[in-house]
């Protein structure tokens, strides 16, 4: 399994937890960096935030995780940008 399909699951796992419907969609940097401004929220590494500034200005929230296959970062992340707001 791909390490973006695994990404992909827990992300899933932490917004089930947080009783939080959303649909995903995984793709590549450069498919994201054109597609970002149509999404509520882009989850990238944290090396990639700044390829998403555009996104970003436009009111796509951007989450960079530092390792991305930690489920604790991306619950903190997610309470603190997206269900804390």
């Amino acid at each position: 399994m791909g390490s973006s399909q695994i990404i992909k699951m827990k992300i899933e796992k932490v917004f089930k937890k947080h009783n939080t419907p959303i649909q995903l969609h995984h793709c590549s940097i450069s498919e994201a960096t054109s597609l970002a401004p149509q999404y509520d929220v882009v989850f990238c590494s944290a090396n990639f935030v700044k390829d998403f500034a555009k996104a970003e200005a436009q009111g796509t929230i951007i989450i960079g995780l530092k390792n991305l296959l930690s489920e604790q970062e991306i619950e903190s992340k997610v309470v603190e940008k997206v269900l804390n707001k």
